[in-house]
């Protein structure tokens, strides 16, 4: 039977640990799957369908770490300004339930346990794995110095696709530039609407973002960042001589985009997110189409 004395301890770790979960986010996994789309679309372009399970296994677990270790870090570096932002300000940092401390150890184990995993894979791709760590560890940064951190941010969640190309061909052709090149777009794109929510408060407290640069044509540069991202997918698939069903979801793909725009056109916080959250769907059904299309080939 255990004892009071002995239950406390037990007690306050699984506080830590709870607020541990929502430093990482774990209650809100948007960040793991727009993360993990353009990686499972290039391991399935790379592999010319499914890839091995073991390299897969690592790509998915892999994201869900890094993801979760850019949010720590991210709340690290924003732990003075998301008090002062509505949407962030119950962040565990912000709040005081987690302090600065734990929170760069946080993000130093979860980037230890996803470099074991690239460690099971070539050397090629343990060398970009540095580059991904370093981009995810630079980006909460550098939205105090330039009004695209956006960009950064695409990179960062981009670069799973070099690297599942060099896991399972050991190079980088230019289809998985194609690739990166578009996913860094659709960041710019979904990130946008994301930073369209907070604005307001983050002109006040001094927060650069690509909507503050855009100001009032910043529909506008969606619809062009939009309609680049689906020319460099649609590029993408002909160099990897991809078929009806790939094509089929790109145009269901610029449907999506139309209702994006729908949902912006008042530029309301709340419609702006429900935007960002959409664009799972988006990197969902171009995996499908992917999916789709290497079956249909091989069947």
């Amino acid at each position: 039977m255990t004892t009071p004395e002995q239950a406390a301890p037990m007690k306050a770790w699984r506080t830590r640990l709870a607020h541990y979960w929502l430093l990482v986010r774990a209650d809100r996994p948007i960040g793991i799957y727009l993360l993990l789309w353009p990686a499972l679309w290039a391991l399935w372009v790379a592999a010319e369908g499914v890839p091995p399970w073991w390299t897969l296994l690592v790509f998915v677990l892999g994201t869900a770490l890094m993801r979760s270790a850019g949010c720590a870090i991210n709340d690290f570096a924003d732990r003075d300004l998301d008090g002062h932002v509505a949407r962030t300000a119950q962040r565990p940092l912000a709040t005081g339930l987690v302090s600065p401390r734990e929170a760069v150890i946080v993000f130093l184990v979860l980037s230890l346990l996803a470099f074991a995993l690239v460690l099971t894979l070539n050397a090629r791709t343990i060398a970009y794995s540095f580059v991904a760590v370093a981009l995810a560890a630079g980006y909460p940064f550098v939205k105090r110095y330039t009004h695209v951190p956006q960009l950064v941010l695409g990179m960062a969640f981009g670069w799973a696709v070099p690297m599942a190309f060099t896991a399972l061909q050991d190079q980088t052709p230019p289809v998985a530039w194609v690739l990166f090149a578009a996913t860094v777009v659709w960041a710019l794109i979904y990130d946008t609407m994301y930073a369209m929510v907070d604005r307001k408060d983050d002109l006040k407290i001094g927060i650069k973002s690509t909507a503050i640069l855009f100001g009032r044509f910043d529909r506008l540069v969606i619809g062009v960042l939009q309609v680049l991202m689906l020319a460099l997918l649609w590029q993408a698939g002909q160099m990897a001589g991809r078929g009806i069903v790939y094509q089929a979801a790109l145009a269901a793909g610029a449907g999506l985009f139309i209702y994006h725009q729908w949902l912006i056109r008042g530029r309301e916080p709340q419609a702006c997110f429900r935007a960002f959250l959409h664009n799972h769907y988006f990197g969902m059904l171009m995996f499908l189409g992917l999916f789709g299309d290497y079956l249909l080939g091989q069947a």
